[in-house]
């Protein structure tokens, strides 16, 4: 809310704070501002409060603005086992509804095809106080990113589809998520049913929803951000940018890019734009990479930020 940047360092359990004292673009203040998580990786600010999701639970924190340590304990809000196990797809990424009443949890599959129930390939809506949880849409293999179209109650994901399908299939997407909605994963995809699994439930194959915006097979979408800031030209705003951090699978590589997509009428544009590249240092197989990026967040200034765990860096992208 001040500027500062959170950062989820899953592999040590921390949250980190980074800060621009003297507004000359780069952290010159590192803190450690909360730890002992187990993989923590979506976060999200409330008045007096900063939520934190790890593969355990949700977690909310003490917070006012300024602050560069946790003032007081972290108290859990979700119960045991509300968001599954850590096996598997273990990010837990969480949005807020605009007025605060109910956050949703983005909670990816065990494994790669199997049936899964939930709250695994799901995401799960719950009070603002953690009770009252229930499954608000399905069939979503490994959902990272999401995030609320600004000024709306439309819901936004990117999903990371099932691979041993060739390096053409199955697209990763964004997509807007209903209530109740089925997104496909295992028993179809595309309406094209799941040789071994689309007869075990027909009927989820017949109300499986298509996604608004296909991308590129095992590009792997991670992040998810609408830019509401004022840096960048007005036709940017409103517009989502989505982090690929790359496939690790393929037998070419794709992905390691940040893209733009486009919104008209409060729908996606059918194709994206690239608009950061040069994480992979060659065009060819395997991919050399230097950099994969992640997370993706826009800062008091109107940048965007591009949170990067190969480089183990928080870029600045800038319009100048």
């Amino acid at each position: 809310p001040n500027g500062d940047v959170f950062v989820a360092e899953p592999a040590v359990g921390r949250i980190t704070l980074l800060r621009d004292s003297d507004g000359g673009g780069r952290a010159d203040v590192r803190s450690t501002f909360a730890e002992g998580f187990q993989r923590p990786h979506g976060m999200a600010f409330q008045p007096g409060w900063l939520y934190v999701a790890d593969v355990e639970a949700v977690w909310r924190i003490p917070y006012e603005p300024g602050q560069t340590v946790a003032a007081g304990q972290r108290q859990r809000v979700t119960a045991p086992g509300a968001l599954g196990d850590g096996a598997g797809h273990w990010t837990r990424n969480l949005a807020f509804s605009a007025d605060g009443q109910r956050f949703f949890v983005a909670i990816g599959s065990r494994g790669n095809l199997a049936e899964d129930p939930p709250p695994r390939a799901t995401i799960q809506e719950f009070a603002a106080d953690g009770s009252r949880q229930r499954s608000f849409a399905g069939g979503l293999r490994n959902p990272v990113g999401i995030a609320f179209r600004p000024g709306t109650d439309e819901l936004f994901t990117v999903v990371n589809e099932r691979d041993g399908m060739g390096d053409g299939l199955v697209p990763d997407y964004l997509t807007r998520v209903l209530d109740g909605g089925f997104y496909g994963w295992p028993y179809s995809w595309l309406g094209q049913p799941q040789p071994g699994f689309a007869d075990k439930r027909p009927d989820l194959v017949s109300r499986t929803r298509q996604p608004d915006l296909l991308l590129a097979a095992h590009s792997a979408p991670l992040g998810l951000v609408f830019y509401d800031g004022g840096q960048f030209p007005p036709e940017y705003r409103g517009n989502a940018f989505i982090a690929l951090h790359g496939s690790w699978n393929s037998g070419r590589p794709t992905g390691y890019m940040v893209v733009r997509v486009r919104f008209a009428n409060g729908h996606p544009d059918t194709a994206y734009q690239v608009f950061a590249t040069g994480f992979r240092l060659n065009s060819g197989s395997p991919a050399e990479v230097w950099g994969r990026p992640v997370g993706l967040a826009v800062a008091a200034d109107g940048s965007l930020l591009v949170a990067d765990d190969v480089g183990q860096t928080v870029w600045r992208i800038s319009y100048q």
